[in-house]
């Protein structure tokens, strides 16, 4: 297929693409633009952001990564410190 043809199918495919997006947000069917507010058929609603079990939970996981966080720091420093006195030897 020569060079042209398919510049030509390729800009016709675009084009043709757009137009139909545009058809099809203009009947209110904006597929490309999803509310998760609980309007849209299979998305429920979003939990409002200043939820307090939310909040808590945020606040749970983030002790427990600072916790991990100390344990892999502290755990790194040791073995630093024993290779250095295994480098001394």
């Amino acid at each position: 297929m020569p060079v042209e043809v398919t510049i030509v199918l390729i800009v016709a495919i675009i084009a043709f693409s757009r137009v139909f997006r545009d058809r099809h947000r203009a009947h209110g069917n904006d597929r490309g633009r999803d509310r998760f507010d609980g309007t849209q058929p299979g998305f429920p609603a979003l939990p409002p952001a200043t939820d307090p079990a939310l909040e808590r939970e945020v606040q749970e996981l983030r002790k427990r990564l600072e916790v991990l966080e100390r344990i892999a720091t502290e755990d790194r420093k040791t073995r630093e410190l024993s290779d250095q006195i295994e480098r001394l030897r």
